[in-house]
């Protein structure tokens, strides 16, 4: 799976890190989230995709590698 995060539509609002902590982040002086890793390990494409899909800006897609 390669994870790309669009930081220009980031609306910050960190439910990202809520789903898939191990792969997304936030930044502290804005809350923009913040990719820690663009290849996750399959265990954690589960809550790779519901990152994705809970993200209220759509600024998280996916690809399958």
């Amino acid at each position: 799976m390669q994870v790309t995060l669009h930081q220009d539509k980031c609306v910050a609002s960190g439910q990202c890190v809520l789903a898939a902590q191990d792969v997304f982040d936030q930044r502290d002086e804005d809350g923009l989230a913040v990719l820690l890793d663009d290849r996750p390990p399959a265990e954690l494409h589960d809550d790779v995709r519901h990152a994705a899909a809970v993200c209220p800006a759509l600024a998280i897609t996916l690809a399958d590698s």
